[in-house]
């Protein structure tokens, strides 16, 4: 069946927000004021709003996994985020999307799933909701996650350097990368005051990377303005922060259930960190909300 891409608008009193099908991604925020959040997609910079992470999370080593003796290829994040998803329903306060696997979805990920995004927005507050279902008769691994990127500054008197990001705590413990790849080297952050201020060379090593469920809430915060943004992702394993290295835009708050291969990995697909293994006919369930103000 052939899906027409089409856009969704949810609205409240405080909020508008924009989803297309393509990848069911978000690709507008804006308040009353027609203040806008989401970055824009600017094609010379970063050209996606924010990204849906199905059925990896992160980068592959070599972009290859193993099943069953079988090499598998699939690009970074998936590719849930460049598929037309089907909207299943929708009115002005929610809407489902939902992709299905198919013979093409196969030649990458050899199994059978049902990916449903669920939308609902609240007041000032936006839930996603991801649901992974197995139709099958046999288990199946995968990984979800989330890239939303926000404009930064929002405005336009306000400067990178004005932002800082809020966390709950003053030390992490943050995974070092090697191509995309984690390596084993860690490094501690104390935090002054709970605030890491963002700076141009903050992502010179790409995306700060947070394991082992450090992450329920962070702020998005200016010391200019009282605007601000807030994931709140509780449970969620993994999280990353991330901009485009030199940029000084936009930044990417990412909760994640799964998380790049290790550059040591053996490629065993049911062995890689961080997959999720789910029983036939069972379905996993996860969420996380954005409040903006």
């Amino acid at each position: 069946m052939n899906v027409v891409q089409r856009f969704h608008w949810l609205k409240s009193d405080f909020l508008s927000v924009s989803i297309k099908s393509a990848g069911a991604e978000i690709t507008s925020v804006t308040n009353t004021a027609g203040l806008e959040f989401i970055w824009q997609a600017d094609k010379t910079i970063w050209a996606r709003h924010a990204p849906v992470l199905f059925p990896i999370v992160g980068k592959l080593k070599e972009n290859t996994f193993i099943y069953n003796d079988h090499n598998y290829q699939i690009g970074q994040h998936g590719f849930a985020r460049d598929l037309m998803f089907e909207l299943i329903e929708g009115n002005d306060s929610s809407c489902v999307f939902e992709i299905v696997s198919n013979e093409k979805t196969k030649l990458n990920y050899p199994f059978d799933f049902r990916f449903q995004i669920r939308y609902e927005l609240s007041n000032n507050t936006l839930h996603t909701y991801y649901k992974v279902i197995n139709p099958s008769d046999n288990s199946i691994f995968f990984s979800v996650g989330a890239h939303p990127g926000f404009n930064c500054p929002l405005l336009p008197d306000e400067h990178f350097e004005d932002y800082f990001i809020e966390f709950e705590s003053q030390e992490y413990s943050f995974t070092e990368l090697n191509s995309g790849l984690r390596s084993s080297a860690k490094h501690k952050v104390r935090i002054n005051e709970n605030k890491l201020f963002l700076s141009e060379t903050l992502f010179n090593n790409d995306a700060l990377v947070l394991e082992n469920n450090q992450i329920n809430a962070v702020s998005l915060c200016s010391k200019k303005s009282e605007h601000k943004i807030t994931l709140k992702c509780v449970g969620w394993p993994y999280f990353g922060i991330w901009s485009k290295k030199g940029c000084q835009k936009f930044v990417c708050l990412e909760p994640w259930y799964g998380i790049a291969d290790h550059e040591n990995t053996n490629q065993n697909f049911i062995e890689k960190d961080g997959i999720i293994y789910l029983e036939a006919k069972k379905e996993f369930n996860c969420s996380f909300s954005l409040s903006f103000d």
